[in-house]
């Protein structure tokens, strides 16, 4: 398994957003060449607000907050959208993404009812 530093990518999880951790998910940052291809988190945190279907969850390496994802999947549609997705700059380079993918896409087959998952971006 590949580690980032002293951490193994299997040590990624996925959690809700709460009001203890809503601040750090909203002070996650991008490069800058990386901004245009996905909405901001509390742009995104906001929308979930008002969408029932959305599913944002925090990425986590250990005890640290390193990304944030989002996603929907309808009970009513056989797929599911994972339409935010991203990884603290600080925080990239390292294997999280790729290990914060798996977990989501487990999550999203430990549903049952989905059969196919597309990735959009902005």
């Amino acid at each position: 398994m590949k580690k980032g530093i002293g951490l193994n990518t299997g040590d990624i999880r996925l959690v809700a957003v709460t009001e203890a951790n809503r601040a750090l998910v909203t002070a996650l940052e991008l490069a800058p060449e990386q901004r245009d291809f996905v909405a901001g988190n509390a742009d995104s945190l906001e929308e979930a607000e008002t969408d029932a279907d959305a599913r944002p969850r925090v990425v986590m390496a250990g005890t640290r907050v390193v990304g944030f994802l989002m996603y929907e999947a309808p009970e009513d549609d056989d797929e599911a959208r994972i339409y935010r997705f991203m990884i603290d700059r600080a925080s990239q380079g390292k294997g999280y993404g790729k290990a914060a993918l798996r977990e989501v896409l487990d999550e999203i087959q430990g549903l049952g009812h989905i059969s196919h998952v597309s990735i959009c971006y902005e």
